[in-house]
């Protein structure tokens, strides 16, 4: 064995070269404040070894990356803790960053002898803010996209070359395939390979020049090992077990708690790091932020508007690396030192304060009350514009929640097609729906519950058209107080039409409640909406009672036409009311005979001509406005159950 590794060791060098790795000479003795190098390495070396697993799994394109961190996410055995560590060790790397960059200037450790290797570290530490801002792209969810969107948009106000820089680093003029795998390229390779690079020669150099003790020495003089290896290897341990915290972390706060997360079929829902809805270019994201360790710079941007935003994106960047850069030479004199040290607290602050502001701005919504509008030409109503930001932005993020939330279902329930994820958002009714009933029917009606909740008209004229069809509705809709309130038919010229008139004349008031939950039951069973299906089967003797008092006793059928009973013309068909192919109809021409006809109030043609071209809905649009308001769509089977069976009551 002797022989073995003396031949090894003279082919190698390699226990020469360990020794004076390992007993470097360290004066004055090992100290804490000396493990903030070692840590950048071992978060570094973390995020090599995540890395790579975490492509073995990934697929870099614009219809499989989301597809692909899904799967490590949701479905791979401990992803979610691969996937965690990863995400939460790139925030701790700026963090020590910081904190080495700090102690560098403070003791003075980037002075003479030591000037290329602090110009080393500048570059390193951009390598790195290089990898987090390539990174946030990679799950390429919304928050991503929009998020580097804004990032490189500001390339393209650089100064003469903005246009072009900016063109070959989206690789193109839109976002898409081409910019994710140049991101990917970037983030997995270039960046990695460079980083490696610097930091070899920067760790050549260190040992070149010798540990920069702090005075007065405290203690006798040491080496590397053991003495300086055992508190870097404890606060390497420290780094580990934070970001292992941060990754448990949103399992602690929810209300399972962490061992019902962990004890979980998909713990990734709760624990790791988080993903949003699949990227969409056609779907704006008011949410979007970069991570916080860019938020200063986000707020600075603030201050600057058109023309000048080159000034606070580029030229006062600018100016800050290159006075770090500027550092060593400035650093000669004592009270240059002390001049660095002061800039570079001042722009800690001012780094902490700005951070600050926007997380702030973001969220007062949140912790004060909205401030009252002040009239008049000279009134100030910056107060009201802030919080109005913010409450949007508040409104924004906890959609983007809801949104994701829904990518995940829908990807779990019904699997993930060829096409992509984005497909299932795309056809969902839930999501799409929403969006297209927004755009196109919001302006006059609301879809909002009881409490307010939902889409909201800012002033509407037509009928609230939540739970559309359901028996609630409909038993709303033929109550005599209700039927001419803003819920129903108050804002519109039904108000005066034979409907209200009806239903508050004393024939029908005649109906007992119970004959009227009778004819609600008949009439929204004509819909087979989806979520009341089981009770319409379970209640066949009411609705077959309500059908026979449609029929006769009501008189319903003296202006409607119900089935093979009554004629076309006076009032909207009753056949089918509420069903997918009604709504259609009625969406598509409302003045057809079978439905208004010339007592139609407004309300346009969406697919038959009375719009111009460009606002018709195509049949698919169509289909995901009236399944929105049917409220078809998929949820599963857990979920279901409690939307369609009542809790008992409780005394």
């Amino acid at each position: 064995m002797k022989s073995l590794i003396a031949w090894f060791e003279n082919r190698t060098g390699a226990a020469a070269l360990a020794h004076a790795a390992l007993y470097e000479h360290i004066p004055g003795g090992a100290r804490w404040r000396y493990v903030w190098g070692s840590t950048l390495v071992f978060a570094f070396a973390v995020q090599v070894i995540t890395g790579i697993f975490l492509w073995l799994s990934y697929s870099p394109s614009s219809q499989t990356a989301w597809e692909s961190v899904y799967y490590i996410q949701y479905e791979m055995t401990g992803g979610w803790l691969l996937r965690g560590l990863h995400h939460f060790m790139a925030q701790a790397m700026v963090v020590l960053l910081v904190i080495h960059l700090a102690q560098v200037v403070i003791d003075g450790a980037y002075r003479a002898p030591r000037e290329v290797n602090f110009w080393l570290g500048l570059i390193l530490m951009q390598i790195v803010l290089g990898l987090s801002l390539t990174g946030y792209l990679l799950p390429w969810d919304q928050k991503g996209y929009w998020a580097t969107s804004v990032a490189t948009n500001l390339m393209g106000i650089v100064p003469g070359v903005g246009a072009q820089l900016q063109q070959v680093v989206v690789g193109g003029p839109d976002y898409g395939h081409h910019t994710l795998t140049r991101f990917f390229a970037m983030h997995a390779g270039v960046l990695p390979g460079l980083l490696v690079a610097f930091l070899v020669i920067h760790v050549a150099l260190f040992r070149r020049h010798g540990l920069h003790a702090k005075t007065p020495l405290k203690g006798a003089d040491s080496s590397f090992w053991p003495d300086q290896i055992l508190k870097d290897s404890v606060a390497c341990l420290a780094v580990l077990a934070a970001v292992l915290v941060l990754t448990f972390w949103s399992g602690v706060r929810s209300e399972q708690g962490l061992m019902a997360a962990l004890a979980s079929e998909h713990p990734g829902d709760h624990l790791g790091a988080e993903l949003g809805a699949p990227a969409d270019g056609a779907s704006p994201y008011a949410a979007a932020r970069p991570e916080w360790y860019f938020l200063f710079l986000f707020q600075f941007l603030k201050f600057f508007e058109g023309s000048s935003e080159v000034f606070g994106a580029i030229v006062v960047p600018g100016l800050v690396m290159g006075f770090l850069f500027v550092m060593p030479i400035i650093g000669i004199s004592k009270f240059g030192h002390r001049l660095n040290i002061a800039v570079l607290l001042l722009l800690f602050a001012g780094i902490g304060v700005l951070t600050a502001q926007a997380l702030w701005d973001d969220r007062r919504a949140a912790y004060i009350e909205k401030p009252e509008l002040v009239e008049g030409p000279e009134a100030d109503n910056t107060a009201l514009h802030h919080w109005q930001g913010s409450q949007d932005y508040l409104e924004a993020a906890e959609a983007a929640e809801v949104s994701a939330l829904r990518a995940r279902t829908l990807a779990r329930g019904l699997g993930i097609p060829p096409e992509g994820a984005i497909t299932l958002m795309r056809n969902d009714p839930k999501t799409s729906g929403a969006e297209l009933f927004t755009e196109n029917c919001a302006s006059c009606h609301n879809h909002t519950d009881a409490e307010g909740h939902g889409i909201v008209c800012k002033e509407p004229s037509a009928p609230n058209l939540y739970g559309f069809a359901s028996r609630d509705w409909i038993a709303g809709l033929l109550t005599p107080d209700k039927i001419a309130t803003p819920q129903y038919f108050g804002l519109t010229e039904h108000k005066a039409g034979d409907m209200v008139s009806f239903v508050q004349g004393d024939d029908f008031k005649a109906i007992t409640p119970a004959e009227r939950s009778a004819i609600a039951a008949a009439l929204s069973s004509q819909a087979q909406l989806p979520a009341q299906l089981p009770t319409d089967k379970q209640d066949a003797t009411l609705i077959a009672q309500g059908d026979a008092l449609i029929r006769d006793k009501a008189g319903c059928v003296n202006c409607h036409r119900y089935g093979d009973t009554g004629d076309l013309g006076a009032a909207p068909d009753l056949g089918g009311y509420g069903s997918r192919e009604w709504l259609t109809g009625m969406i598509s021409d409302p003045k057809h005979e079978r439905f208004y006809g010339d007592k139609n109030d407004r309300m346009p043609a969406f697919a038959e001509g009375s719009l111009p071209a460009l606002h018709r809905l195509t049949a698919r649009q169509l289909g995901l406005i009236v399944d929105f308001l049917r409220q078809d769509w998929h949820e599963p089977a857990a979920e279901t159950a409690v939307e369609t069976v009542a809790p008992a009551p409780q005394e």
